[in-house]
């Protein structure tokens, strides 16, 4: 077994504290590691990005050759095309769906998502809702990393205890928020993963879990709000005109 990873995102968006998580549940599951350093300009807003490369065997480079990434983990998503070439055609994408906006020429986010939306294997969360829902808009790493943690070689555990040792310094409020923001992009990523394999599209599946009551996503939900937005797509409409909280099990409530 092996794992190829590239972390993307940029300055001041956590891409450190993402490796940490990583490599440290990596020694603790027992496999060997190796990383690179985190390049590019992470004091200044500008892109940086980090090969992260884990296995059962050793390994002899840090670096990961074009074509050969299995997973590309952005904490931003534009940078998801940055590196997209290195992707395996079967690779993973895990991004957080909100912009960072550093350069004049940022796209439309409506033609960005429509590319991004275009790869078969993508997890989009709304990371700056759930870390809001979480308590601290600064938890969007977190967010993230919990978002990938349903394709990584590790359980939850293994990942929180580490969540949990990076901010232990900053006192137990701190440690709680990040550790629900873990928790809210895993719930997140799994109800977007079972939207799509019911049936719905990235896009919409995107749209939909970024409406609903962030605490409430639940996976076991998805196939229901599937079959109402096959029958109805103009619910992802009505649920952000209904001016109230919509949570995932009351998908029964636009069928009508």
């Amino acid at each position: 077994m092996e794992k190829n990873i590239i972390l993307a995102g940029v300055g001041g968006q956590g891409i450190l504290s993402v490796a940490y998580v990583l490599d440290n549940a990596a020694l603790d599951a027992g496999y060997h590691f190796k990383q690179a350093e985190v390049h590019g300009m992470s004091q200044r807003g500008g892109a940086v990005q980090s090969n992260l490369r884990y296995a059962d065997h050793p390994i002899h480079s840090d670096l990961i050759p074009r074509g050969e990434a299995d997973l590309i983990l952005a904490v931003e998503p534009l940078e998801v095309m940055r590196y997209w070439h290195y992707l395996k055609p079967e690779g993973w994408v895990v991004s957080s769906a909100i912009p960072y906006v550093n350069i004049p020429d940022y796209p439309e986010m409506e033609k960005l998502l429509g590319e991004l939306s275009a790869f078969p294997n993508i997890i989009l969360v709304d990371s700056a809702r759930l870390a809001r829902a979480a308590g601290n808009m600064r938890s969007q790493n977190m967010v993230v990393i919990g978002a990938a943690s349903i394709l990584l070689d590790f359980t939850p555990e293994q990942l929180l205890k580490h969540v949990e040792g990076l901010f232990a310094r900053k006192g137990e409020k701190i440690v709680a928020v990040n550790r629900k923001a873990f928790e809210l992009g895993r719930r997140a990523a799994e109800f977007f993963r079972s939207l799509v394999t019911s049936g719905i599209d990235n896009g919409q599946a995107l749209q939909l879990s970024s409406a609903l009551v962030p605490e409430s996503l639940d996976a076991l939900q998805a196939p229901g709000w599937a079959d109402t937005l096959k029958a109805r797509p103009e619910v992802l409409e009505e649920i952000a005109a209904a001016g109230e909280k919509v949570s995932a099990g009351d998908f029964a409530r636009f069928r009508a």
